[in-house]
């Protein structure tokens, strides 16, 4: 049974991955840093007792700014493939973080590589590298188009990038850059602009909000959807060498089309809710990423199977129907309450 380590394991593409690695056969172990409370809720359907459910996945703590505790958790499980997804992911926060958002998306990938050599094991090693390292390159963007990041999240992948070709080529190290373009599901964060679109549109739909408050509308992204895309990174480290592949779709739209797409699909008039809020604009803007995924198509065979406005359509019905399912529950927990 093959082992593999998962940082970020708590995010939207680390639970899909360890979803996918687990009906693959592979024994699953992730990181995850000690909160006050729990954040597993992406993962609920495998977080359990494995003793139990007989599903090898187990969760370990530990911290991208503590070089011993990854040392020593590499060294004691011996992965054979290592996913390293944990960072600060969210650009415009990054020009309110800089600081730590360097140290956890960079360094933090200059730590996991140390340990990984530090250790000794022989494992293969997917860096979660971004589209947003190329800003305001012009696209379509490929793996010779020369970086120009426009944000303190796209500089530390710069950085990141990198460290891993570095390591690939000092010590012999199985090493790749995964650069994914934006992608997206129902496990997107709520502050992500997908996300927050398709939560408000099933808000207003339900008569809990009227206004939604955007930034550029005009930004132009290759969107995909996350479940395949952790498919190309599993892909990535079974080819024969380490490759640094562009993941895209090959097709870009506006943050608009998708709003429109979304509040469509709920028979609402986005214009009639939609406000742009300077606020929401970066300090440098990114306006237009396109993928070209030639490459990755020609080597590993992997393609995009959902389409821009399917996407759009599964988040919106998966937004609603939670939002029906947490009014329900709210409505038990009310009812039960009231004859205690």
């Amino acid at each position: 049974m093959k082992k593999a380590l998962i940082t970020g394991v708590t995010g939207q593409d680390g639970s899909y991955l360890a979803e996918f690695l687990l009906e693959k056969g592979y024994e699953v172990h992730g990181l995850i840093r000690r909160a006050s409370s729990f954040n597993t809720e992406r993962l609920e359907e495998i977080y359990r007792d494995p003793h139990e459910s007989g599903v090898h996945f187990l969760m370990h703590y530990g911290d991208l700014s503590d070089s011993g505790s990854l040392v020593n958790l590499i060294r004691a499980l011996e992965p054979d493939e290592i996913y390293h997804l944990g960072a600060q992911s969210h650009v415009k926060v990054s020009f309110d973080i800089p600081e730590y958002t360097a140290d956890a998306s960079g360094m933090g990938t200059i730590r996991m590589l140390e340990a990984i050599r530090a250790s000794g094991v022989d494992t293969r090693f997917y860096q979660a590298s971004s589209s947003e390292m190329f800003g305001s390159a012009p696209p379509p963007q490929n793996e010779e188009t020369p970086f120009h990041p426009r944000s303190p999240y796209g500089v530390a992948k710069v950085f990141a990038y990198w460290a891993a070709v570095n390591y690939r080529e000092a010590y012999g190290m199985f090493a790749v850059n995964g650069i994914l373009f934006n992608h997206e599901s129902p496990r997107r964060g709520e502050t992500f602009v997908t996300r927050k679109t398709t939560r408000a549109v099933a808000r207003i739909q339900a008569g809990l909000q009227d206004k939604l408050y955007l930034g550029n509308l005009d930004a132009k992204r290759d969107w995909g959807y996350a479940p395949e895309y952790v498919e190309a990174m599993w892909m990535m480290l079974q080819h024969p060498e380490p490759l640094d592949l562009v993941i895209a779709s090959g097709e870009a739209h506006t943050v608009r089309e998708f709003v429109q797409i979304a509040f469509d699909h709920a028979g609402l008039d986005w214009e009639q809710h939609v406000e742009v809020d300077p606020n929401y604009f970066r300090p440098a803007e990114v306006d237009y990423l396109l993928g070209d995924p030639s490459k990755a198509k020609a080597v590993l065979g992997w393609r995009p199977r959902t389409s821009f406005e399917e996407l759009a359509r599964i988040m919106v019905e998966a937004d609603i129907k939670l939002l029906e399912d947490e009014r329900a529950g709210r409505l038990v927990r009310q009812d039960r309450d009231r004859y205690r």
